[in-house]
């Protein structure tokens, strides 16, 4: 895999930033789970997998396993891509449950469970911590489920919105106050926005003048 810049986290929900896995930051496409290594290296800078724990699941997936995974992970991002971009806007409805079928049959594969463990920072005592058995690489695809889930079952899709960037694909959920976010990163294409602007008001200007 040729090295990528590092993903993009701009969604303010993991679940969108899965979606968001392909995008052009800049003038080029890319996409970070293109294969394998790009879905590993994906999941360890979304820290939803333990970097111990990838770095086993790579020593034990058989030769082309983990781009078969990645596949499948492109496959469902796809879809769930193009199932929030068919219901954002409005409250989802539980009418759309069929369409989650196939994230449901993901979520049913999962081995979760909770443990007790020490508090941290500011937090003393026990706290309750969801973990899970990795017993194979395809177990990599799990915690994308939960991310996913977790999404469409606590955001309102009335205030998810893809970013007003002409050639942009992202997509955030909006949690600022009165709703106002227009663009997936200010110093992207609120950035771009702003140029774009300030070289239309010159040409205006020359053109008055």
């Amino acid at each position: 895999m040729v090295q990528q810049a590092p993903a993009l986290f701009l969604a303010d929900t993991l679940g969108l930033d899965f979606l968001n896995s392909i995008a052009t930051p800049v003038d080029t496409e890319i996409d970070w789970i293109e294969d394998g290594d790009g879905l590993l290296a994906w999941l360890d800078q979304a820290e939803l997998v333990p970097p111990r724990t990838l770095a086993e699941l790579r020593e034990q997936a058989l030769p082309g396993e983990l781009d078969t995974i990645a596949a499948q992970a492109r496959s469902l991002r796809e879809d769930l891509r193009t199932f929030v971009r068919g219901h954002m806007g409005r409250p989802l409805r539980p009418e759309a449950l069929p369409e989650l079928a196939p994230l449901n049959r993901l979520l049913a594969r999962d081995e979760g469970f909770l443990q007790l463990a020490a508090g941290q920072g500011d937090t003393p005592g026990l706290r309750l911590r969801t973990t899970r058995r990795w017993r194979s690489p395809d177990a990599l695809l799990l915690p994308v489920g939960e991310a996913l889930a977790r999404f469409l079952s606590e955001e309102d899709l009335s205030y998810v919105k893809a970013c007003e960037g002409p050639a942009c694909t992202l997509l955030f959920a909006d949690h600022t106050r009165g709703r106002v976010r227009r663009w997936c990163s200010m110093a992207i294409c609120g950035n771009r926005a702003k140029q774009a602007a300030h070289r239309s008001r010159l040409r205006n200007g020359r053109d008055a003048g």
